[in-house]
């Protein structure tokens, strides 16, 4: 029988390895107890059936860190129902050394309850009440079959001596307080840590069905819009010829190739869609300099709206998504022109060390609030005024960052402007080439 996908099932995997270590821990422990209490304490015990109960809880413990290294998960007896059977085991042996050591007067009697917890934090409840039901079973019979240890049926030892069965109470206290905390405690910050990962995937689930729903926006959009692009095109052309042969006017045939110019601009950038988009941001890459980039991010804007810093690492190569990181670029350098006001510049630096580069764009606005920051990247947030922008932009930028290894993080103080931080990973940089000079002389 194949297991079952069930929280039991997914926690007793994430326990595995730890249920194996506290094992291991509990067989050392017990051979410290009965070497002490033998050859210390001197009280009579069977060491061959003693010995026999340790043999099989540490076979047995083999067997079980023998599955947690290799994971099968097609397995005919599921995790959770052989973790289940192997606490029945433990159970079932911490009984026969009791009944082999005074019983019910055995303060070790304890440490049923570290089984107990283990099985309600991991287990299913039929199989924790199984382990309850067969604890409260053995326990009983530890007041009818066992063998009497004078030592611990003494209350007090005259003259003030050791008190054994005291001793041995607060020692059990103690090894099933410390079990309790330091194993369930360990097993239960795991599922959480689990369960938080399982959260952040279904983040990231939820952003791949934005990103999928983008796509299909876009794909339709391209559909449409290449019969009025055809139309506008055909339009301006005609335009053109009239505003030069029938009735002269330079200003509207200007303007006429200046339309024909930008129609041309968007089929390219649609034809660019349909090319690259069957392939992942992450994948299409190619290997370009960083000053040949940067010379195509600022070829949209006013060379004197835009400064560029490049700190000599003009001649560094980077194997990257070209189109996907230059639109990325574009996005954050003119949010950065629009915040920094009509005449106010915006920078663009490059940086570069053995973990990656960073792509800094800086502007000269009023920065943003914590609010704000916070929710900067979410699709379809934006603070423009309306029909000034879709909120798409930044969206996109850290969507691709976070696909390509890296991160888009801001930094901004009300007053005192942003800086927006594009960081890609150290795999993107195959050369740097250091080189005095700036990106305007290059």
């Amino acid at each position: 029988m194949k297991p079952q996908h069930s929280r039991p099932e997914a926690a007793s995997r994430i326990a595995l390895p730890w249920i194996v270590r506290l094992r291991y821990g509990m067989a050392v422990g017990q051979i410290w107890t009965v070497g002490i209490a033998h050859y210390a304490l001197r009280i009579d015990l069977p060491l061959y059936w003693v010995g026999f109960e340790l043999v099989l809880l540490l076979s047995s413990n083999l067997v079980l860190a023998r599955r947690a290294k290799r994971g099968d998960l097609e397995a005919r007896i599921s995790t959770s129902t052989l973790l289940s059977w192997v606490f029945a085991l433990d159970t079932l042996c911490i009984t026969g050394l009791l009944m082999l050591s005074g019983g019910s007067s055995n303060p070790f009697s304890g440490l049923y309850l570290v089984h107990i917890t283990l099985a309600a934090t991991i287990l299913s409840k039929r199989q924790t009440w199984s382990l309850v039901g067969l604890s409260m079973l053995c326990f009983g019979m530890l007041f009818w079959i066992y063998t009497p240890v004078p030592q611990l049926e003494m209350q007090y030892r005259e003259g003030g001596g050791l008190d054994v069965r005291r001793t041995g109470l607060w020692i059990s206290f103690t090894l099933a307080v410390l079990l309790v905390a330091i194993y369930a405690g360990r097993i239960s910050q795991l599922l959480r840590e689990n369960e938080d990962a399982f959260l952040h995937m279904q983040v990231e689930l939820a952003k791949k069905d934005r990103l999928a729903s983008l796509a299909t926006l876009a794909a339709g959009a391209a559909h449409e819009l290449n019969t009025p692009l055809g139309t506008i095109a055909i339009v301006a052309k005609e335009l053109e010829r009239f505003a030069t042969i029938t009735s002269r006017d330079d200003a509207v045939a200007e303007d006429s190739r200046l339309i024909r110019k930008e129609v041309d601009r968007c089929r390219k950038i649609l034809l660019r869609m349909s090319t690259d988009g069957a392939e992942p941001a992450g994948q299409a890459t190619e290997t370009i300099e960083v000053r040949d980039l940067l010379n195509y991010v600022c070829s949209g804007f006013e060379r004197e709206r835009v400064r560029v810093e490049l700190a000599r690492t003009d001649r560094l190569s980077l194997r990257i998504p070209v189109h996907a990181v230059q639109q990325a670029l574009v996005a954050l350098l003119k949010n950065a022109i629009e915040a920094s006001g009509p005449t106010a510049q915006a920078s663009i630096s490059v940086r570069a060390n053995s973990q990656g580069v960073a792509f800094v764009v800086t502007d000269r606005g009023q920065g943003m609030s914590p609010e704000i920051l916070r929710r900067v990247g979410e699709p379809f947030f934006t603070t423009k005024e309306p029909n000034q922008g879709m909120g798409l932009g930044t969206f996109l930028a850290r969507t691709l960052a976070e696909r390509l290894g890296g991160s888009l993080t801001y930094k901004s103080s009300e007053g005192a402007g942003t800086s927006a931080i594009l960081k890609l990973p150290a795999s993107v940089h195959s050369s740097l080439v250091v080189k005095a000079g700036s990106w305007r002389n290059a």
